[in-house]
């Protein structure tokens, strides 16, 4: 294994091992999901496998960065925030801002007030919103978007990767892939394995930002709430397949037919051992029809002397 691999290993391991209070990393919420935490000790216990970035799945609204054509952007004020006064690609996805994010399914209270959800995703409801809310040039977007889980996986080798995406198409990450396939300086080939489904993405515009930086949302309540629950119906199958890929992935790495609990307790192993199980099996079935063949023609001869005796 690579020496280069391992440094990097124990660097990310090292980080990721340090107290709560002082962990920190480049994510809007600047720390490791909850709901994926335990998959991702699991995958750098193994060896040949190191999580460089990770998200469990999220629903957020999000403002688009201000973009290039945006008339407001020269009159911005040189003291405003950082985000507010960068500058967006085409889309106007870059230096945007969070409004709302969360990486669990949205709680759906049974007794709401009007404008829950706009104010939850910090969006003005407005009636007349929707009429005259017509495309400018240069106007900033609130985008309420569902992503599906996305680890990014840094192997020590092509089987190591060959491995991780097996895994991941098995258990419905179909859009997964691998870079870094060429040698490093080194000689080593350590590609890098992104984990991930857009199929289960959506991306919908909900409002915008008017002259006075204020979120007016552009439709309904109840869209809204169709919308939240859309995404947690999403939720739970992303759910279910980040289950499957830890399955599938620790089956592949399990070693020396050691055994591990599924989810329902039961005992599961890794291909290798079940192999050799089956034929141990299949070696001893064999081996019991010939000794009842053997005892039912050996009882066959003892009658048939009795007759003719």
């Amino acid at each position: 294994m690579s020496s280069v691999f391992l440094a990097k290993k124990q660097k990310i391991v090292d980080h990721l091992n340090q107290p709560v209070d002082e962990y920190s990393d480049l994510s809007p919420k600047g720390s490791i999901d909850q709901g994926i935490r335990i998959l991702i000790d699991e995958i750098n216990q193994l060896q040949g496998l190191v999580t460089t970035s990770s998200c469990a799945g999220r629903i957020s609204a999000f403002l688009e960065g201000r973009k290039k054509s945006s008339p407001a952007q020269d009159s911005a004020p040189r003291d405003a925030p950082h985000e507010q006064q960068s500058i967006a690609g085409p889309g106007g996805k870059g230096g945007g801002q969070w409004l709302f994010v969360s990486h669990d399914a949205v709680e759906l209270p049974s007794d709401v007030t009007e404008n829950y959800f706009s104010t939850l995703f910090g969006l003005r409801g407005e009636a007349e919103a929707v009429q005259r809310a017509k495309h400018q040039a240069g106007r900033r977007y609130v985008h309420l978007k569902f992503e599906a889980m996305i680890l990014h996986l840094l192997t020590a080798s092509l089987d190591d990767a060959q491995k991780v995406l097996s895994a991941a198409l098995q258990a419905g990450f179909r859009e997964s892939g691998a870079v870094g396939l060429t040698a490093n300086a080194d000689g080593s080939v350590t590609p890098m394995v992104a984990v991930r489904s857009i199929g289960l993405a959506f991306d919908a515009v909900v409002g915008y930002e008017d002259e006075d930086g204020k979120m007016v949302a552009v439709v309904s309540e109840p869209y809204l709430r169709s919308l939240v629950e859309l995404a947690n119906e999403r939720f739970a199958v992303n759910t279910e397949r980040i289950a499957r890929f830890r399955s599938h992935l620790l089956e592949q790495y399990c070693q020396n037919g050691k055994q591990s609990k599924n989810k329902k307790g039961a005992d599961w192993e890794d291909a290798a051992a079940r192999r050799e199980r089956k034929r141990a099996e299949g070696l001893k079935l064999q081996q019991a029809k010939a000794k009842e063949q053997r005892t039912s023609e050996s009882n066959d001869d003892v009658a048939l002397d009795a007759v003719f005796d």
